[in-house]
């Protein structure tokens, strides 16, 4: 009597795994595509269709009320403007200063406060405060304190250490600080409410061996807390590179731009383009500039999870 040699599975797995039109219906796809209808109206009208707006009205030179079709001459105008370079270095800059201050500070101070043991409530609330007031309110407050005069909220209390009054936003060099400041201090609070929930899903028997190996509070940090948040971090870090790359609120009402163009962004640089120094907008122009910085930040989008997408899960 020979023994069956038993038939591979893998031939009738991939048929039944093939798809046709009347498997995917009787599998409920067309309910399921009824349901996801609204959803795909909506981000076609609300989304995508500006998106595609976007990119037509960058190769068009228009007031919003005629049009005429001018290819990427827009592209190439706005490429040679000595003042787009201007703005990008200025961007860089913010995008490099808010990195240095803006992205330790949340999570330091998260660490802190995770290892308070009361009123962790309390200080939570504190600091998610700052984000709670209306960012123009926040930049018009920190625009007073800002005040170059010796009697200036910042200057007196310079002036009680003995440091001579500093011109903050009306010095080129001080400016861009100075905004890093004020945003750093409006947006450490969400990042802290994000870090704190993440220290949650830290197991404590990590931190209870390293106490028993004899770790202090910073070994703890180095060698239990930045490897298990790793995956946050980098998220946090490229949400971050991308907000800083679009910071718009900050140059507008704390300088315009100024002085001297020391904090003209690239967003108050489309700003200008389609509401300050062309008759009617050079809206075309502007659109292009807009789409070249989305771009931009989709390839560093993109880049940046490829490189830590294997960081972040080994």
């Amino acid at each position: 009597m020979t023994a069956r040699t038993p038939t591979s599975p893998e031939p009738r797995v991939r048929a039944r795994l093939r798809r046709t039109p009347a498997t995917w219906y009787r599998g409920g796809g067309l309910w399921n595509l009824l349901f996801l209808a609204p959803m795909i109206v909506v981000f076609a009208v609300f989304s995508w269709s500006p998106i595609v707006q976007s990119v037509l009205m960058s190769l068009q030179k228009t007031n919003l009320i005629t049009a005429d079709w001018v290819g990427f001459a827009n592209y190439a105008k706005v490429l040679t403007d000595p003042l787009l370079g201007e703005a990008a270095m200025n961007t860089l800059w913010f995008a490099a200063l808010a990195l240095l201050f803006g992205f330790p500070v949340p999570l330091l101070m998260a660490v802190l406060m995770s290892e308070v043991r009361r009123a962790k409530g309390l200080y939570s609330a504190l600091a998610y405060l700052p984000v709670v007031v209306p960012p123009v309110v926040a930049v018009l407050l920190w625009k007073f304190f800002y005040s170059a005069d010796a009697n200036g909220v910042f200057n007196t209390v310079l002036g009680v250490v003995g440091i001579p009054p500093q011109p903050w936003i009306q010095d080129a060099v001080q400016a861009m600080p100075s905004l890093v400041l004020e945003a750093t201090w409006a947006g450490a609070g969400g990042s802290i409410i994000i870090y704190l929930a993440a220290l949650l899903g830290v197991p404590p028997e990590l931190y209870d061996a390293a106490e028993v190996d004899g770790a202090g509070i910073w070994s703890k940090v180095w060698h239990v807390t930045l490897p298990q948040l790793r995956g946050i971090l980098f998220i946090m870090l490229i949400l971050q590179i991308i907000a800083t790359a679009q910071v718009f609120l900050e140059p507008f009402l704390f300088t315009g731009g100024g002085p001297a163009g020391a904090t003209r962004t690239i967003l108050l640089y489309i700003y200008d383009k389609a509401f300050r120094n062309s008759l009617g907008g050079a809206y075309g122009e502007a659109t292009a500039v807009s789409v070249l910085l989305a771009i931009a930040l989709a390839l560093l989008s993109a880049l940046y999870f490829r490189l830590t997408t294997r960081w972040s899960t080994a």
